[in-house]
C-alpha cells in the first residue's frame, strides 16, 4: 500500500495550496469610484479647486523649467522692448555715449518702469558681452522665462470653474507667431498655451513684444514630448483638435470646441507632424474662400479661439 501511495504522488513533500488567494480574486475590488475620486479626471481637478478655495491655498506650481538669459542690442531695440513690455533686468550704457532722443527714452522708459537696473559700461566690455554686436551703446538684459508646467494649464481652469482651453503649438518655430498666439489665448478667454522643448519658438523678447503685455497674464507651458502631453490630456478629459488643411471637417460642424480641448496648431509650411497629427481626436479645416493655401499659427489659432469663444458663450 506504502508503494502505491509513493507511485501516486508525483513529488515528495506537503503540496501547497493557493492559500485562498484564488477564492480572494474572484472576490472583485469593489465598485468604481466617483469622478470626483478618481486622480487626474476633470471632476477631481475641479473638486481639488473647490477645496482649495474654500480654503483660500493657491494650487501648487510644477514648473516647466526656465529659458536663457537673452540681451537685446542696439538703439532701437532696446527702445522697442522697453515700450513693448518685455521684461528686463538691467540696462547697460556705454560710457562717454552720445546722447541722442533713442538714448534718452530709454532711460526714461527704464527709470520709470522701476526694477531696471542702470549700469555704464565702457565700449571693451559691451563688446564682449554682445559677442561684437552692433549695439550702438545700449544693451538690454532679459531675464530667463520661467515656463508653467502642461498641467498647470488644467489647474488654472478648475481654479476658475471652466473647461480647460488650451492651445499647442507643434513645429512653430517663429516667436512673433508665439506670441500673436499668446494674445489670442488671452483675448479669447484661453487658460494658456504648450510648446516642446525643442525645436520650437520660445518666450524670447520678440515673443514678449508681440503679445502686446498678455504674456505676463497667459503662461506657456513647455513639454518635454508634445505627444505624450497631449495623450495625458486626453485622458484627463480633454477633446484634442488638430489644424489641417486636409481635414475631416470644418470647425463649424465641430461641437467639440465648447468643451474642454487643446487645440493644436502646426507650421505654416509642413502642418500637423505625424505622431502628433495621429494623436489628435479630431483633425478640422479652416473654410477659406479666398483660396490661400494656409495660413500662419497666430492668424489660425486666433479664428479657432473665437468659435470656442463663441461656443461657450
Amino acid at each position: 500500500m506504502a508503494a502505491n501511495n509513493r507511485r501516486m504522488s508525483g513529488k515528495k513533500g506537503a503540496q501547497v495550496g493557493s492559500g485562498g488567494k484564488r477564492r480572494r480574486g474572484l472576490e472583485g475590488k469593489g465598485p468604481t469610484p466617483p469622478a470626483e475620486m478618481r486622480k487626474g479626471h476633470a471632476k477631481q481637478r475641479a473638486a481639488a479647486a473647490k477645496t482649495r478655495r474654500a480654503q483660500g491655498r493657491t494650487p501648487q506650481r510644477r514648473g516647466g523649467g526656465r529659458s536663457a538669459s537673452e540681451m537685446v542690442v542696439g538703439r532701437n531695440p532696446v527702445v522697442e522692448a522697453l515700450r513693448g513690455g518685455v521684461p528686463a533686468s538691467t540696462l547697460y550704457v556705454q560710457q562717454f555715449i552720445d546722447n541722442d532722443e533713442r538714448v534718452r527714452e530709454a532711460l526714461q522708459l527704464a527709470a520709470e518702469r522701476g526694477g531696471i537696473n542702470l549700469m555704464e559700461a565702457p565700449r571693451p566690455e559691451l563688446d564682449r558681452m554682445t559677442n561684437g554686436l552692433n549695439h550702438q551703446g545700449l544693451v538690454l538684459q532679459v531675464p530667463p522665462y520661467e515656463y508653467a508646467h502642461p498641467e498647470d494649464l488644467l489647474d488654472a481652469a478648475a481654479e476658475e470653474g471652466e473647461d480647460p482651453l488650451v492651445v499647442a503649438l507643434d513645429g512653430v518655430t517663429d516667436p512673433r507667431n508665439l506670441g500673436a498666439v499668446v494674445r489670442s489665448v488671452s483675448a479669447f478667454g484661453g487658460h494658456g498655451v504648450v510648446v516642446p522643448e525643442r525645436r520650437s519658438a520660445g518666450m524670447t523678447a520678440g515673443a514678449w513684444k508681440t503679445s502686446a503685455g498678455t504674456a505676463a497674464r497667459t503662461p506657456v507651458a513647455r513639454a518635454t514630448n508634445l505627444t505624450r502631453t497631449l495623450e495625458a490630456y486626453k485622458k484627463a478629459g480633454l477633446t484634442v483638435v488638430g489644424l489641417a488643411a486636409d481635414g475631416e471637417a470644418e470647425i463649424g460642424e465641430l461641437q467639440a470646441l465648447a468643451g474642454p480641448v487643446v487645440i493644436v496648431v502646426g507650421s505654416e509650411g509642413k502642418g500637423l507632424s505625424r505622431l502628433v497629427g495621429e494623436t489628435c481626436d479630431f483633425r478640422v479645416r479652416i473654410p477659406m474662400p479666398g483660396g490661400a493655401e494656409s495660413l500662419n499659427a497666430g492668424v489660425a489659432a486666433g479664428i479657432v479661439l473665437y468659435e470656442a469663444a463663441r461656443r461657450r458663450s
